[in-house]
């Protein structure tokens, strides 16, 4: 069974910084890509960041490249978002699930965790 935990989400004010964590299990976590998902209020899901299953390969969307750094720990099963320079716009809920692939930037489950709520005051 999938499991996803995020924490780290927190209220900080316009340029500050967070970093959020999540821990998998319920799959070989050094056998996927891991990637971050947001939701803010009214809106869709959206792609954040992905990574390889090593590590060693990152994409970002437009919006958040050059602030925000995805990393992750094959040991611990945990993969991070490294959250600098935030803007009010970034306010949402924030998800990491596994993905289908590197490249897709499609979860590989329908499920997910509770997220971690960032609110970024202006």
């Amino acid at each position: 069974q999938v499991q996803l935990v995020e924490s780290g989400g927190d209220l900080v004010p316009a340029g500050g910084s967070l970093r959020l964590s999540c821990t998998a299990s319920g799959r070989t976590f050094s056998n996927y890509a891991m990637g971050w998902f947001r939701q803010a209020p009214g809106k869709e899901r959206e792609f954040v960041a992905s990574i390889s299953w090593g590590g060693d390969s990152t994409l970002y969307a437009a919006s958040v490249k050059g602030r925000l750094t995805i990393s992750r720990d094959n040991v611990k099963n945990t993969v991070y978002l490294q959250m600098n320079s935030l803007k009010p716009e970034d306010t949402a809920v924030y998800y990491c699930n596994f993905l289908k692939s590197y490249g897709s930037r499609q979860p590989a489950f329908d499920y997910w965790g509770q997220g971690a709520q960032v609110t970024v005051s202006s």
